[in-house]
């Protein structure tokens, strides 16, 4: 039946909206005034949603964001402070223990769908609030009871592939955002963009630091520390795979082109708004002119 109605879907819409044919029409969505996704019933079920207006500068002060690089290995967490928000992304959970998740972010489907004790695991935590997207969601309530699904939900969406609007393709992303003031661009490449309004929908870079990045700002934080930001080494396992568990990167084509700029822009637009971002591994690719190198104990004896 799910591929009867994809094969309608993709008959009677403009291919710009192909990117929703595997939710139409499980997913029933209203939005707020501010754009974002208001309420939403998948399969029947209502989803209950962390709104993202209540979640806007919820929070103060500084946040530990554990990305995946190699170099977490040799990071010492028992400085964190515990009261100290942590976001993970992806397998970064099995950090849990050293530090005390209330935040984590997965918009990869990829890691959904080859690590589902990760995600399991993060589900039935009720201290965390989960942001990844429509299309997470589903795989979410496909595989698991409501009963089991403790964590908060906060539903963000691509900036350019809004869930039942036209895709925004990179050409026009200039023409599309230019007045919208929440939107900063390279100045270079304007295929590039960085919001600080995330309920009109987040920008990709290839990474879901950049994505983390642009959702931490509109949280409120002032200082965002990142572990395992390594950018380098590719055909190393992350720090939480092995040689036979590891998954393939499609960042290291990217990271020149792509990252940097974003990261450079993130960096830009975040310190205009007296946001700093700090790297915490030392031996991160990404230069010092975009963040700032820290040692972990050395930021918190400061």
């Amino acid at each position: 039946m799910g591929s009867l109605f994809k094969q309608i879907y993709r008959y009677t819409r403009p291919r710009a909206f192909r990117h929703n044919e595997n939710l139409w029409p499980w997913a029933k969505i209203t939005r707020a005034q501010t754009g974002e996704i208001r309420s939403l019933k998948y399969k029947g079920i209502a989803v209950p949603l962390a709104g993202l207006s209540d979640l806007k500068n919820r929070y103060q002060g500084d946040v530990l964001l554990t990305a995946t690089g190699p170099s977490t290995k040799k990071m010492d967490f028992s400085v964190v402070p515990e009261t100290m928000p942590v976001m993970g992304v992806n397998g970064a959970y099995v950090l849990q223990g050293q530090v005390r998740y209330s935040l984590y972010i997965v918009v990869d489907m990829e890691f959904f769908d080859s690590k589902p004790e990760t995600i399991t695991a993060v589900i039935s935590n009720p201290d965390i609030v989960f942001f990844t997207t429509l299309h997470g969601v589903a795989k979410i309530y496909d595989r698991h009871p409501q009963n089991e699904i403790l964590c908060q939900i906060a539903l963000i969406e691509d900036a350019c592939c809004r869930i039942y609007q036209g895709k925004i393709t990179d050409d026009a992303k200039w023409q599309t955002f230019k007045d919208n003031d929440t939107v900063s661009f390279d100045e270079k490449n304007s295929n590039i963009c960085f919001t600080t309004d995330i309920r009109n929908g987040i920008f990709d870079a290839g990474t879901v630091v950049y994505w983390a990045l642009q959702v931490l700002y509109f949280l409120g934080f002032n200082r965002i520390l990142i572990s395992g930001l390594d950018m380098n080494n590719f055909h190393q396992p992350r720090f939480y795979e092995s040689e036979h568990t590891q998954l393939p990167s499609y960042l290291e084509n990217k990271v020149e082109n792509i990252v940097f700029p974003a990261f450079s822009l993130a960096s830009r637009v975040l310190e205009q708004h007296g946001v700093y971002v700090f790297n915490l591994s030392q031996e991160s690719a990404v230069p010092e002119l975009i963040f700032k190198k820290v040692k972990l104990h050395v930021l918190f004896k400061e």
